[in-house]
């Protein structure tokens, strides 16, 4: 399995998304879906998860 990093081609605002599709073999578009959906429901933790590793992971 490859490396949890930030995409640096897939990417929409920091790459996050593209990253964690990238590594766990999934189309980004669902993984993009899931944070804005988890984000319009109120689950505020979804914002802080994006930024929180937006910090943490490194660029590809």
């Amino acid at each position: 399995m490859s490396r949890l990093v930030k995409s640096s081609s897939d990417k929409m605002l920091l790459g996050v998304c593209g990253g964690l599709a990238q590594r766990f073999g999934i189309d980004s578009t669902i993984v993009r879906a899931i944070f804005v959906i988890g984000a319009i429901l109120g689950v505020g933790s979804f914002i802080l998860i994006y930024f929180v590793l937006a910090i943490v992971m490194p660029r590809a």
